[in-house]
């Protein structure tokens, strides 16, 4: 297994990578501030949901499998930016929430939980990155465990260390939602800001060049 020293930069890497801003932790800020903390924290565990499943395709090799098929990855890519139009779209339309403090029911709770996981599988980058960075952290070794067990506990990792920042983020993002219960004009503008971002991260995967 890799020495302490790598986990540390590994462990370091992979908390500043989950604070810059990306569709994943948008999302968590701007349903927390809106929604409430929780409706952050339900659609976190879908966003990690997703990346276990990313976590698991890389290490049994199959993600690479679709990174040398061009058509399937580029349906992957299209898909993720069409879903992140929809998401703009729903953004734009969005309408000023009536908060109440009322429990939500297990319907939404499942609601919230399949939009972060939705969210994640869309976007065919995570299954890029993972790529191009886990494999920087793993030992080839013949005393070594296999590359792919690196690879899984690799990602697990990091999906802890994503679900502790996403959830801080939700937690601190849920201080906004008493401000803006309050002040219907900045929900508003949050959602037409959230909008804005969706559409240029939606124009950014479908010209990229991987």
């Amino acid at each position: 297994m890799p020495s302490i020293e790598t986990f540390i930069t590994f462990i370091s890497i992979s908390a500043f990578l989950c604070f810059l801003p990306g569709p994943d932790n948008i999302l968590v800020l701007s349903q927390s501030a809106i929604n409430g903390r929780k409706s952050g924290i339900l659609i976190t565990l879908g966003l990690c949901i997703g990346l276990v499943i990313h976590t698991s395709l890389v290490a049994l090799g199959i993600s690479a499998i679709l990174r040398a098929n061009t058509v399937v990855f580029e349906i992957i890519k299209l898909l993720g930016a069409f879903y992140l139009s929809y998401l703009a779209w729903g953004a734009f339309k969005a309408k000023p929430t009536q908060f109440k403090d009322n429990t939500k029911n297990f319907n939404n709770h499942k609601k919230l939980i399949k939009k972060g996981l939705t969210m994640n599988l869309s976007n065919p980058k995570v299954i890029i990155f993972f790529l191009a960075f886990f494999p920087q952290f793993t030992i080839n070794d013949v005393n070594a465990i296999p590359v792919s067990l690196q690879l899984l506990y690799l990602g697990l990792l990091f999906v802890g260390i994503a679900f502790m920042i996403f959830t801080l983020i939700a937690y601190l993002s849920g201080f906004l939602h008493g401000v803006i219960s309050r002040h219907p004009s900045i929900q508003t503008v949050l959602n037409k800001i959230t909008c804005l971002i969706f559409i240029v991260l939606a124009i950014n995967l479908f010209i990229s060049q991987f």
